[in-house]
């Protein structure tokens, strides 16, 4: 076993040979003689005979003594020795016990650090194949659901929609891919006249909405709908999240409502055909984008936040539809969208600028006490009926160039913080005309009227 670094290193004990024992008492005897041959000669030299021979004895009694006394020095020299060799022998007893003691505990150190890795591994082993059972148990279950959603049947489809909503209820982890599932069987073309295939559509879309509603129980945050091409019945998204959600090119048959719901990022409703759709109470913190929309029946917005602002170019909306009170925030386009029917847009609330370049209302266009917080852009817009300004709010410019109204025209009580500019715009003849102060109209023929800027 190797010494540690602050140990003192014990030097080697060696054996005392027995020759040095004999040299001490031949030493111890030759100065005893020496000794005792001094004081005798000294002795011999006294004149008296009696004083010689005290003399002689008191010489042999000190030899006696120092060979006395020098053996007992070496006797002590050799106590002392035994003693040293004793205490060392102790000190050493002590070493080998503590250094047996310190390897003892390194040795159950040791052996408690391989008992407790072995036991790390084997949890990591047993927790390795719970995992695993849990996963092969949800594949088989996952894989089993899709199966039944493949099926023929429409009544085992159904089970296969419920099997997939149950997974997806216990295993938070399975959500987004149940959606990513749910949302490419709604992508599938449809059989066309399908009254089950349709009923499992509905399920399946109840399924995804269901989990959008941020206050129900079952709410499965952060999902995102790709529903791009999807065909979808009386879809209902009323209260729903919708995370970036994806309708690109949908088709909504019957009533479509998007009521209360919360848009978070962009919602992409571009190019999509609709048939009745609400979008009252919308909040959407992103881009709208209607682009290219077709709505068959009537629309309504009122109501709706919509800071990010609203696409709405080249649309068409065949029914009556309402922006009443809704707020835009980002710069907002309706350019060469078509309003068949009447549109509204009272008291509505445009923060950022808007453009209606090329777009044609077929009835009456209402825009009483709106406000424009920055620029508006009418130029070249058609109004086929009532063009209703009353009350509005221009607090930036207004450009009416080239404008075509083919009814009256209403700015009753509208404040423009600058003189609206109205270049080459045309009105029909009608004496129910209210233009804003100092707009200069010319008759252009009997039919139409031109109006120019100062």
């Amino acid at each position: 076993m190797a010494v540690a670094a602050d140990e003192p290193t014990e030097r080697e004990l060696r054996v005392m040979p027995w020759w040095l024992v004999l040299v001490g008492l031949l030493v111890a005897i030759a100065l005893g003689w020496l000794v005792l041959d001094l004081l005798l000669t000294e002795a011999d030299r006294a004149s008296q005979p009696d004083t010689r021979a005290t003399l002689r004895i008191d010489a042999i009694r000190t030899g006696l003594t120092v060979v006395a006394g020098t053996g007992g020095g070496l006797a002590l020299l050799l106590a002392a020795r035994r003693q040293w060799i004793a205490e060392r022998a102790q000190r050493h007893q002590e070493n080998v016990a503590a250094r047996d003691q310190v390897h003892r505990d390194r040795v159950q150190a040791h052996a408690e650090a391989v008992a407790e890795v072995a036991q790390r591994h084997q949890d990591r082993q047993s927790g390795a194949a719970e995992h695993d059972a849990a996963e092969r148990r949800l594949t088989e279950l996952y894989t089993r659901a899709v199966e039944l959603l493949g099926n023929d049947s429409a009544a085992v489809r159904l089970g296969g929609l419920h099997a997939l909503e149950r997974l997806g209820q216990d295993n938070p982890g399975q959500r987004p891919t149940i959606a990513a599932v749910l949302c490419a069987y709604l992508r599938m073309p449809a059989p066309d006249g399908e009254p089950r295939e349709t009923e499992v559509r509905r399920s399946a879309q109840r399924v995804l909405t269901r989990h959008l509603r941020a206050d129900d129980a079952a709410h499965w945050p952060e999902l995102r709908l790709d529903l791009a091409g999807a065909t979808l019945v009386d879809f209902d998204a009323a209260g729903c999240t919708l995370v970036d959600a994806n309708f690109t090119e949908a088709v909504f048959t019957g009533t479509t409502t998007f009521a209360g719901a919360t848009a978070r990022g962009r919602l992409l409703l571009d190019a999509a055909t609709f048939g009745d759709v609400v979008f009252e109470g919308l909040a959407a913190d992103g881009e709208v984008i209607l682009d290219d929309v077709r709505v068959g029946g009537g629309a309504s917005f009122d109501g709706g936040a919509l800071p990010g602002g609203l696409a709405c170019r080249r649309a068409s909306f065949a029914g009556p539809t309402s922006f009443r009170r809704v707020t835009f925030g980002q710069p907002t386009s309706f350019d060469a969208t078509r309003f068949e029917d009447a549109a509204t847009f009272r008291e509505a609330v445009f923060d950022g600028a808007l453009s209606m370049e090329h777009t044609e209302f077929g009835r009456s266009a209402n825009f009483h006490s709106v406000r424009f917080t920055n620029m508006a852009l009418f130029r070249w817009t058609v109004f086929g009926a009532e063009a209703l300004f009353d009350r509005a709010r221009f607090l930036d410019a207004a450009n009416f160039g080239r404008a075509r109204f083919h009814s009256m025209a209403s700015f009753r009580d509208t404040q423009f913080s600058r003189p609206p500019q109205v270049e080459q715009a045309r009105a029909v003849a009608d004496p129910g005309h209210r233009w804003p102060a100092g707009t200069t109209v010319d008759r252009l023929d009997d039919e139409w009227l031109l109006l120019v800027d100062r």
